[in-house]
């Protein structure tokens, strides 16, 4: 018998566990370059932006707007009950963008405006919190 299909899940690494490590506190944790004070996404051990510069990890404001999405219909594996969903880029407050979903709206393009203000939220998915975003007038 074939076995279940689980739910694609993210494995933090020692460059990524203290951002798990903060969303399991329902925390938005990112990088920041200490030399530049230029923030910066996805957790890497040195600076882009400065010759193997220092990092610090900063907590953010968790606020954001819709830069990009695709709506997928298919779901994936695990996700059975899920489909449709929005695959979305936002673009942080504080500059630097990130891969995430949406919640709390149907995921159609009627509602998945470009550039609405979005909120930080966290789900936990099999034992991981993850961030997503919900339009800002829904987080209220």
């Amino acid at each position: 018998m074939p076995k279940p299909l689980r739910k694609a899940l993210p494995e933090p690494t020692p460059e990524t566990k203290p951002f798990w490590d903060a969303a399991a506190r329902g925390e938005l944790r990112i990088q920041r370059c200490v030399t530049t004070g230029k923030f910066f996404f996805y957790p890497r051990p040195c600076s882009p932006y400065v010759f193997d510069g220092e990092v610090e990890w900063v907590t953010v404001s968790g606020d954001a707007t819709l830069y990009s999405y695709n709506i997928n219909h298919r779901p994936a594996p695990g996700f059975q009950d899920e489909a449709p969903y929005a695959i979305a880029v936002v673009e942080l407050a504080e500059g630097p963008r990130m891969m995430t979903n949406i919640a709390g709206i149907e995921n159609t393009p009627e509602n998945l405006i470009l550039d609405m203000p979005l909120k930080v939220r966290f789900q936990e998915r099999d034992g991981i919190v993850v961030p997503v975003f919900v339009p800002a007038e829904v987080a209220t």
